[in-house]
């Protein structure tokens, strides 16, 4: 079975949901808690690329306002989310190549599903 990954903030109740509802289906994720250990730009880039930019990330964090970022410019919210990762949206969940954002928790089963069928 490939990897299942979750990007995750455990302080989140959206996040643990989902790490609960990987694990209740026998599911043993790996678990990056992007906050202690941010992306790199690549990662980053990699990441987002599944994504319309306004989903990906958390445009109404106070940094978002008070660094003066909008969702027209990619590479440079990309930077801040590098230096900020409070501003990435969470949960994610990757898996055989699709990645989907955990709100509600229950869309992760899509991706499964999508990625087992």
């Amino acid at each position: 079975m490939e990897t299942i990954t979750i990007y995750h903030n455990p302080r989140c109740s959206k996040s643990r949901e989902t790490l609960k509802l990987l694990h209740d289906k026998g599911l043993k994720p790996v678990i990056v808690e992007y906050l202690k250990r941010p992306l790199s730009l690549d990662q980053l880039r990699a990441l987002s690329a599944h994504f319309e930019l306004k989903e990906f990330v958390r445009s109404g964090e106070t940094i978002f306002k008070e660094w003066g970022l909008s969702l027209s410019d990619k590479e440079k919210l990309l930077t801040a989310m590098h230096k900020a990762p409070i501003l990435m949206q969470r949960p994610i969940v990757t898996y055989r190549g699709k990645a989907v954002i955990g709100r509600p928790p229950e869309k992760v089963l899509t991706l499964l599903n999508e990625s087992m069928a």
